[in-house]
């Protein structure tokens, strides 16, 4: 029996709108089961989806650097080191002057400039940037850089991966975006701590994903479903594969594959 539910956000539970649709909001909240929105998202950027799933029991996000309940103060926080942080946000700035830059603490979103993916991300997220050129003294939880040349993404991760940074992750997400965070912010860690808070066995929890910073979080569940527009390598991963994010996926597969046994569709 399936106790707990974890979903990644962009190209699972949202739609290409970037919304939660109205059937996977509906099979959600009727379920019975607790949701975990598992995500490299900011918490200020998950509220609108935890709003209309009415959801109250902790949430990750920043690829597990934060876990956080939706009304309350944060349960365990991984943000980068600040001298690591500090150091990454001058020497982009400084070499890679028409790269998007921008960065997160746990409650706000800073950028130097509102350039073309700024005003993208702004677009996708309806969340305006607090703009400043000096860096802010909080934990900063994720740097993220916005890419539109091929050229560029390939130096940019030359140059970060040159640097050796042992405590940093640094991921890409389809074309455009590299993000950086903890090397300790990752979304199994955050599954893990769940899983003891609520005293889980690994069959009893369920995960829909479709990329691949998402295969920690499948390999830690008992039913890993992956989405119908994920890659193929992604889908290996799945003990099923659901319709797409644009088609309800995460609903059809709750409705059909959550304590379902029989062939792998």
């Amino acid at each position: 029996m399936i106790k707990q539910l974890f979903l990644d956000m962009d190209g699972t539970l949202l739609n290409r709108q970037g919304q939660v649709s109205a059937e996977n909001a509906r099979v959600l909240k009727s379920c019975g089961i607790p949701v975990t929105l598992v995500s490299a998202r900011a918490p200020m950027e998950m509220r609108s989806a935890i709003q209309a799933l009415d959801l109250k029991t902790p949430q990750i996000a920043f690829n597990g650097g934060l876990v956080f309940q939706p009304q309350g103060a944060p349960l365990t926080a991984q943000p980068l080191a600040q001298r690591t942080s500090r150091r990454l946000l001058q020497l982009l700035k400084t070499a890679f002057p028409t790269v998007s830059l921008s960065y997160y603490t746990a409650d706000h979103w800073y950028t130097a400039q509102i350039d073309r993916g700024i005003k993208a991300e702004m677009a996708i997220n309806d969340w305006e940037p607090t703009l400043s050129t000096a860096i802010s003294e909080q934990p900063i939880f994720k740097i993220m850089l916005i890419v539109f040349e091929p050229q560029v993404m390939l130096k940019l991760q030359a140059t970060l991966q040159a640097l050796h940074l042992t405590d940093v992750s640094i991921q890409q997400s389809g074309t455009l975006y590299l993000e950086l965070t903890s090397h300790l912010a990752k979304k199994s860690a955050g599954i893990a701590q769940i899983k003891r808070q609520r005293q889980l066995k690994t069959t009893e929890m369920a995960a829909f994903g479709d990329g691949h910073n998402d295969l920690p979080m499948l390999q830690a569940v008992g039913t890993p479903i992956v989405m119908g527009n994920a890659l193929p390598a992604i889908q290996a991963a799945g003990k099923f594969v659901t319709k797409t994010n644009d088609e309800d996926g995460v609903a059809y597969g709750v409705t059909h594959f959550i304590g379902a046994v029989g062939a792998r569709k």
